[in-house]
């Protein structure tokens, strides 16, 4: 009698196939693509195994992109983009006939673990998407739910440090009183959902606009003298830690103290324009650099010493049609051509094109299920 084998075998193929909707490692990469120049998907796929970037997030759910990591291996957030939010919070069917046409389809080749609705939309200007965000993500979630894979996407939404009022010293971190109607309620979903908090998070920006009274070296995680805050008597190094263990405060005073926060987008730009103080290509090889060690590292922040710090970095490459000033096109830890932005660790593209991603993609899959049936059914 082979039935129970049987039945158990299934049960781990679908475990293998599926994983928990959440980001198992602690470094991912954001995947922009506002450009006319950038390597295809199916190199960019390659590029990433390559480099074994095992987490991605994209701002969008492009096809081409979905198609071309189907066996990658690469856990992929995909993003519901702002025009779309009021749509999909106008209408159930509206959301699961999204999740139909753009998660369905490329599953279980392609690792879809998470829908991002929406980015930067609180704190932002259209106030009428601050009224719509929560019930689209509640939407999406439904049709997750419906269709029986809301165990294994997790659905979130970040957010700018827009969200706050105050974030320093880190034991003052507190959001703005005039987000709480909407974002309490949006975190009371996230908690019922076991999703985190995901904040967009910029030692850059910060030095940007206060480079007087900012620390480089700080910002930069090097040598220096931190600083000390008084409340906790916890000392900071680098204020990356400290923008994290601020969302861990603010979470906290509005009453979800065990939700996670993870950073959805950080990174330094390698070019700016002259009013833009720190930016260079030799500060984002040292942010970018010194923030991979610390993440490789899965350690925790001085006030969540137990949680490892997750985030993703921005960006993957330079983007050349993206608005506004010249650090917003030059984020990229590889240039538009694939080789590397500066000395960061990874290996660029090399001239000779990559074998075909459909087939690494299709072979990849069809062998490692193969293979595991074969063991599942031998035992």
């Amino acid at each position: 009698m082979r039935s129970v084998p049987l039945v158990v075998s299934a049960f781990l193929l679908f475990a293998f196939c599926f994983s928990e909707g959440r980001m198992v490692g602690t470094y991912g990469v954001n995947y922009g693509r506002i450009s006319d120049n950038i390597p295809p998907p199916e190199q960019v796929a390659a590029l990433l195994r390559a480099n074994k970037i095992k987490n991605i997030r994209l701002y969008d759910a492009d096809h081409t992109v979905l198609k071309a990591f189907n066996g990658s291996g690469v856990e992929l957030i995909i993003g519901l983009p702002n025009e779309l939010v009021t749509d999909m919070s106008s209408s159930k069917d509206r959301a699961v006939q999204w999740v139909k046409d753009n998660v369905v389809p490329f599953l279980p080749g392609t690792k879809i673990v998470g829908i991002a609705v929406g980015n930067e939309i609180l704190g932002g200007g259209d106030m009428q998407l601050w009224q719509v965000l929560v019930p689209a993500v509640k939407n999406i979630y439904a049709a997750l739910q419906s269709l029986h894979l809301a165990r294994t996407i997790e659905v979130s939404s970040p957010h700018s440090e827009a969200v706050f009022e105050s974030t320093y010293p880190p034991s003052q971190g507190a959001f703005k009183e005039s987000l709480l109607p909407v974002l309490k309620p949006l975190l009371q979903f996230f908690s019922r959902t076991r999703s985190p908090f995901y904040i967009n998070a910029y030692p850059f920006l910060a030095y940007k606009n206060d480079p007087d009274h900012i620390n480089l070296r700080y910002a930069l995680f090097e040598s220096n003298s931190g600083i000390s805050d008084a409340k906790t008597k916890l000392h900071y190094d680098n204020m990356f830690d400290a923008m994290v263990d601020a969302s861990y405060v603010a979470l906290e005073k509005v009453g979800f103290p065990k939700m996670e926060v993870i950073v959805s987008e950080t990174g330094w730009a390698s070019q700016g324009d002259g009013d833009e103080a720190g930016a260079s290509t030799k500060n984002a090889m040292t942010y970018n650099n010194n923030l991979r060690k610390r993440l490789l590292k899965k350690k925790g922040t001085p006030y969540r010493p137990k949680t490892p710090v997750k985030a993703y970095i921005f960006a993957l490459f330079n983007e050349n049609l993206k608005p506004g000033p010249t650090s917003e096109r030059n984020f990229g830890l590889f240039k538009h051509d694939g080789s590397i932005a500066y000395k960061n660790g990874f290996k660029g593209l090399v001239s000779s094109s990559p074998p075909s991603s459909s087939f690494l993609s299709s072979t990849t899959g069809i062998l490692i299920c193969a293979a595991m049936m074969i063991m599942c059914l031998g035992s």
